[in-house]
């Protein structure tokens, strides 16, 4: 057996890293280092460097080496670090060792662009790409592919695997994306024992960890650390002018600090304290010639303080620059090109329009004429009619003054243009959503972020330290710029300190999405059988975390128990049993509060009668509440269920209002009528003060008869605590204790408390260790169970569990709602329809809107008796018996049905243009196009998944039908 690999975090190869008194290594340390080098430079390792115009860093060095050793390697070094040099050299192994390479990216432009670079360097006719949608060269010895690509293969035990010596991971560290992540996981756990795994990851905190479970599942594996930017990075606060300062761009940190290494507090630049300080004295200026200059920062040493640092971040009038001020002051600072990152596709498009609007200008005449040929040659296949559309002209017209802006709602032709010109040096500044900090080859000198917060779908939440250093990490191109700039831009709330503290955490944990799918679980039976599959599951990352995690838990187990025994001796009692006691104290409490909310209920259904009872006209006291004082009933109200009618009043001071049942605590009571007139207009104010006049006459007529005073509230009647015969037998039982006459009661009282609170905690931390212990397994039963209900398996005459004929057909659905589809296919549902209809049903379960807020219900092509109706009729009690299935079997929800795309999707596949197709939807063009790529995708699994030969005919013509105009001339 091979001995275990070394694992160590590589030392950052940086000035900042050396001592302040020296200049550089010893020379005993050089030749260490020359040594070192020697040994780390084998023969494959030194063949590679001859095709390379550039030098190795450590770190690549180390991980070269150790995959020349047979081992597999984990590189986690910040973006732009060079971390697939990794990668290549390992298919410059498969390639001198006549075996295959497959290159696994998340995203389909990262792999374009992989192919791209693989072509140029090992010729096309050696380089394949597989993305799902697009299939060049499968076959060749170097393929690169999405990683769902290959996990598909792994289950069907395709031959393009035969020869496989090298799999590529790159950006390993998606596998904790919540959606995708788990096929990471599948990939590595599947994949044949001698295949090699190269792990490119983004710095993560618990590489280690990771790098343990990969030697546990995949033998040897050398982990290699890198902290070290080949090109450091510089802080900014890009700020706005204040009374007399001035605004510009300011250093985060003060000059005494190296930017390469700020420590874990650095002192903040006193002069961008002085600036914000002055929160909302001053109102943001604009651009330059109003003061906006640019303003490095040259304080002095300790410039800090943290309470006034605190106190001017707080200030809510504090206005940032305006977009295109920043632009041109990078621009003015020679700090172009720059990714602009603001979290919305409106900002971005808005940021674009403010730039043009502004007259902003940042290419030559000579690189707008290169610009306008390269888009004219990318887009020439595009009809005419939709240029419009697409908002072709005013992009093309941005793209020209080297502005852009590159979101997910962008058509994708359009975005890989951006990319192209970007990559180009044409396009300057590119306005982008997060999406661009995956992946993609786009470096810049600077970053800039608008704000620190951002939408994740249900709130605003804070930019976690791992999420800042992924989005600085583009700045700084590696062998042109000596340094990159991340900018944040002065915005209300904004704390150099916490800023400080994002710059330098530059880590963040790894943690497992991994949970076990319908897919999976038959692929798996079919496979290798129920129980070793169990197995298997038992080795994912995410269990291996899980029982890490238990660890832990068993400690703070073991601690809470011995303190239990510590409450328990505290509390013990000469004169007899004082858990009896506490038990008698508790009942009585609980007795206690049951009579208080039987009677607070009580009181609630009293007022909604009263509620319930008025008329319109009746002239009501309320006697408290904050509704106190007399009203009119301008409208009773209809009835809201539980809570009562919410009438509309008039108060005496002449306001409407909506009474609801919190507003009468106490209840309310009529003491006379007023006439409303007809003619009465309740948002006149005229009307009103009329109304009110005739309520104060009513009322002093009431007050004037001795009859009509109002008397004080009589008592309640409900009878109390002290009535209850359960609460006299209790305290009778109290009474009669041994343990009552104690005369330290209250001390043992207080332990018990702390004993019982202590014991609800021990409770509930062993019952999260008993989940977490073979917690994937327990839901990879309960989905097996789901699939024998519904007979996608089944046993066998030995027992065993086997799939069925419609577990086959689910095997080769990869799709979210696996399950789902192949119900559907099962039961017929979608068999008479055309292939518009075939594509506008599977986008039901493909698409989900980016709002939670629904529209209307959606127009259904062929209308409400058609068979495009009554096919998704049936596809939604499909989905609603199985999410009662799941949810009976405590299981996450198949998502449910969206109805948003049918008519867009029906419309397009029935051959109408895209104006037609977008008319009265609130989709872009480039979210139009990604659902279509998604529907395709299905479709193309149902042309071998569904048991009815005419549905998979159905599905290739609905793919043709989809693959046409800006559909088929995108990439992505």
């Amino acid at each position: 057996m091979a001995p275990p690999s070394r694992r160590r975090r590589s030392a950052p190869a940086t000035p900042a890293a050396a001592s302040t008194t020296r200049t550089g290594p010893s020379p005993a340390e050089r030749y260490q280092q020359y040594r070192q080098r020697a040994e780390l430079d084998s023969q494959q390792v030194s063949a590679f460097r001859q095709t390379l115009d550039f030098d190795l860093d450590d770190f690549q060095l180390e991980a070269c080496a150790a995959l020349e050793r047979g081992h597999g390697v984990l590189v986690a070094a910040p973006t732009g670090a060079g971390k697939t040099i990794v990668g290549e050299f390992a298919i410059h192994l498969a390639v001198t060792g006549g075996r295959k390479a497959f290159y696994t990216t998340p995203i389909k432009a990262l792999s374009n662009q992989k192919y791209a670079d693989l072509v140029a360097r090992y010729g096309a006719e050696h380089v394949g790409l597989l993305t799902g949608d697009t299939t060049i060269n499968g076959e060749a010895p170097v393929v690169v592919m999405t990683t769902e690509v290959l996990r598909n293969m792994l289950y069907a035990a395709s031959p393009t695997l035969d020869n496989l010596g090298f799999v590529v991971m790159d950006e390993v560290h998606y596998l904790a994306d919540r959606f995708r992540g788990s096929v990471w996981e599948e990939v590595i756990i599947h994949l044949a024992a001698d295949v090699q795994l190269v792990s490119l990851s983004a710095t993560v905190s618990n590489a280690e960890e990771f790098g343990d479970w990969l030697e546990m599942v995949r033998g040897d594996t050398t982990v290699v650390v890198s902290e070290h930017r080949p090109v450091p990075l510089t802080q900014h606060v890009a700020a706005a002018r204040r009374g007399a300062a001035p605004g510009g761009l300011f250093d985060l940190y003060a000059h005494t600090v190296d930017p390469t290494a700020p420590g874990p507090n650095p002192p903040i630049n006193p002069d961008l304290l002085a600036l914000m300080r002055q929160g909302d004295s001053f109102r943001g200026g604009g651009g330059r010639g109003r003061g906006y200059r640019s303003a490095r920062g040259q304080g002095g040493p300790g410039g800090r303080s943290r309470d006034s640092a605190r106190g001017s971040a707080g200030t809510t009038g504090r206005r940032g620059p305006a977009r295109f001020t920043v632009v041109d002051e990078l621009e003015q600072a020679r700090l172009l090109p720059a990714i602009y990152f603001i979290f919305s596709r409106a900002g971005c498009e808005g940021a674009v329009a403010q730039c043009v609007g502004s007259g902003l200008r940042l290419t030559t005449p000579e690189q707008e004429l290169t610009i306008r040929g390269i888009v004219e040659a990318r887009c020439a296949n595009i009809p005419s009619e939709d240029l419009a559309v697409l908002g072709y002209w005013g992009w093309l017209d941005a793209l020209t003054r080297g502005i852009a802006a590159h979101h997910a709602g962008m058509l994708p032709l359009f975005k890989e243009t951006v990319e192209e010109l970007f990559s180009a040096g044409l396009v300057k500044i590119v306005f982008a959503t997060e999406t661009l900090a995956l992946g993609i080859n786009m470096p810049a000198r600077s970053v800039v972020l608008e704000k620190l917060v951002k939408w994740d779908g249900s709130s605003h939440v804070d930019l976690t330290p791992g999420e800042y250093t992924q989005l600085t990490g583009r700045a700084g191109r590696r062998g042109i710029d000596v340094e990159g700039h991340a900018v944040v831009v002065d915005h209300p709330g904004l704390d150099p300190v916490v800023l400080a503290g994002l710059a330098s955490k530059r880590l963040y944990p790894l943690k497992s999405s991994f949970a076990p799918t319908y897919n999976m679980a038959v692929n798996l039976v079919s496979q290798v059988g129920r129980e070793r599959a169990r197995e298997i599951l038992e080795t994912s990352f995410a269990q291996f975390q899980a029982d890490r995690g238990v660890v832990g838990l068993a400690k703070q187990a073991a601690a809470s128990s011995e303190a239990l025994d510590g409450y328990a001796e505290a509390m013990l009692c000469e004169q007899g049993d004082f858990r009896e006691y506490m038990r008698l104290r508790k009942a009585l409490s609980a007795r206690e509060a049951e009579l208080s909310k039987r009677a607070t209920n009580e009181r609630r259904s009293e007022v909604v009668r009263a509620l319930e009872s008025l008329r319109r006209g009746d002239l009501v006291e309320i006697p408290s509440g904050r509704r106190a004082g007399y009203a009119l009933v301008l409208d009773p109200g209809s009835d809201g269920g539980f809570d009562g009618p919410r009438p509309t009043i008039l108060s005496t001071d002449r306001q409407v209002k909506r009474l609801t049942v919190a507003d009468v605590p106490q209840g309310l009571r009529v003491v006379g009528e007023v006439r409303i007139p007809k003619t009465f207009n309740a948002r006149n104010p005229g009307s009103r003060r009329d109304l009110v006049s005739s309520m104060n006459t009513r009322l002093g007529a009431f007050a004037d008869t001795a009859d009509g005073r109002v008397p004080k509230r009589s008592g309640s009647t409900r009878r109390g605590a002290g009535d209850d015969a359960e609460v006299a037998r209790i305290q009778a039982a109290l009474r009669a204790h041994p343990c009552h006459s104690c005369p330290d009661r209250e001390t043992h009282a207080r332990w018990a408390l702390r004993w019982e609170s202590l014991d609800k905690e021990h409770k509930a931390l062993m019952r999260r260790i008993e989940g977490r212990t073979g917690s994937i397994a327990k839901v990879f039963d309960r989905i097996c169970d789901v699939l024998r209900t519904l007979e996608y398996l089944e046993r066998d005459e030995h027992g065993a569990l086997v799939v069925t004929r419609a577990g086959e057909s689910l095997k080769r659905l990869y799709a979210e709602s696996d399950l789902l589809l192949a119900e559907c296919l099962r039961r017929g549902v979608w068999d008479d329809l055309d292939p518009a209809g075939l594509a506008a049903a599977v986008s039901t379960v493909v698409y989900s809107a980016r709002r939670d807020d629904r529209e209307e219900e959606p127009h259904v092509p062929g209308g409400p008796d058609g068979r495009l109706a009554r096919a998704l009729d049936e596809t939604v009690r499909i989905w609603s018996a199985l999410d009662d299935l799941e949810d009976a079997h405590r299981l996450e929800a198949t998502g449910p049905l969206d109805m948003g795309l049918v008519e867009a999707m029906h419309r397009w596949a029935s051959g109408r243009s895209l104006d037609v197709v977008l008319k009265g939807t609130d989709l872009a063009a480039g979210d139009f196009v990604r659902w279509c790529k998604q529907v395709i995708d299905v479709l193309g699994q149902l042309t071998k998944a569904s048991p009815q030969d005419h549905v998979r005919v159905t599905a290739d013509k609905a793919i043709d039908a989809l693959r046409r105009g800006v559909v088929a001339y995108s990439s992505v």
